[in-house]
């Protein structure tokens, strides 16, 4: 590569997020070392809860974070050209307003799938063993025996078929299930066995044997299964979200789990998360609580930064980045 002067890349983390969500030098250094002729392009500040984010914006070309600064962007931050966040979901971040025009955003998007899988797969075999309840059977020292026929051939409606909708719809056809997809454009490639624009979900919960919601979290899917659509499930179906919590109406999802019109529900999703100690979600019967770790593991930020330097790669070589978030769709 011919010598240029080299960028500046400014890395912002916050204390209270979980560690595992941390830029920190050790990180860096050692994604650095995997990427040694980019890394050379670049100088780096490392900047926690905004301690040194003026000083940084002033000079800086490019930033990784996960809460971008909103408030007068361009003024504050002249040179900036693009802003990788370090998370794949942005609805914290609309409306995108804020964004100067000549700012490309970027997010992580991709790097959830061999988890969200994982976890999928384990989701809905609990559900189909009816696992949340016996759980809830053995709080109460309660010898209850449920039986289940297997999961083999019964049906899961995916929510959104990005990503993480991939992930899940590929564990649900290794157990088995027949997969239907449901998404904006109402077209789906494999695994999918059948896809479905949103406009007909009515017609298609009717036929789940599970829901997976793995959409994001945009205004056409806030409340997307509202209490009418909850009620239009099988009796016994069961309900997965690694999506967004908005996206469903969890106080009429635990009503129905309360009536035992559910197999059960796991849900990774909530608002405000965690939920607070006196949350009814808690103790709803047949309901698991998992605390947002679904498509996350330890080797996140080593994932992210690789991602990063891929594009960075690009962005040198004047290509077109991956990952850009569309302004208007909000993913």
């Amino acid at each position: 590569m011919p010598k240029t002067a080299p960028l500046h890349l400014h890395l912002e983390s916050a204390r209270k997020r979980n560690p595992l969500f941390h830029l920190t030098e050790e990180r860096w250094a050692a994604a650095a070392k995997r990427h040694r002729a980019l890394a050379r392009r670049l100088t780096v500040t490392i900047g926690w809860d905004g301690d040194i984010l003026d000083t940084a914006l002033r000079t800086a070309d490019l930033m990784i974070n996960s809460n971008p600064p909103q408030v007068r962007l361009r003024e504050r931050a002249p040179r900036l050209k693009w802003i990788q966040t370090t998370g794949a979901g942005i609805d914290p971040l609309m409306p995108l307003d804020w964004l100067p025009a000549d700012i490309t955003l970027t997010n992580n998007s991709g790097a959830h799938g061999a988890k969200a899988g994982d976890s999928c797969a384990m989701a809905l075999l609990m559900l189909n063993a009816q696992l949340p309840r016996m759980l809830g059977h053995q709080r109460e020292h309660a010898w209850q025996p449920l039986y289940t026929t297997p999961i083999a051939g019964k049906t899961a409606v995916i929510i959104g078929f990005g990503d993480l909708g991939l992930a899940a719809g590929r564990a649900a056809k290794k157990l088995g299930l027949k997969v239907i997809a449901v998404t904006r454009s109402g077209k789906a490639g494999r695994p999918a066995d059948q896809a479905y624009p949103v406009s007909r979900l009515d017609q298609v919960l009717p036929k789940a044997d599970f829901v997976v919601v793995t959409t994001p979290l945009t205004s056409q899917t806030r409340g997307l299964l509202d209490r009418v659509r909850l009620e239009k499930l099988k009796p016994g179906a069961g309900i997965v979200n690694i999506g967004r919590a908005p996206i469903i109406d969890y106080t009429a999802l635990r009503s129905l789990l309360e009536k035992g019109a559910l197999s059960g529900a796991v849900l990774d999703v909530f608002e405000p998360e965690p939920p607070p100690p006196d949350s009814p979600l808690w103790n709803t019967p047949g309901l698991v609580v998992m605390p947002h770790i679904s498509c996350d593991d330890p080797r996140y930020v080593d994932s992210l930064f690789d991602f990063w330097f891929e594009n960075f790669g690009r962005y040198v070589g004047g290509r077109r980045l991956r990952n850009i978030v569309d302004r208007g769709l909000g993913y």
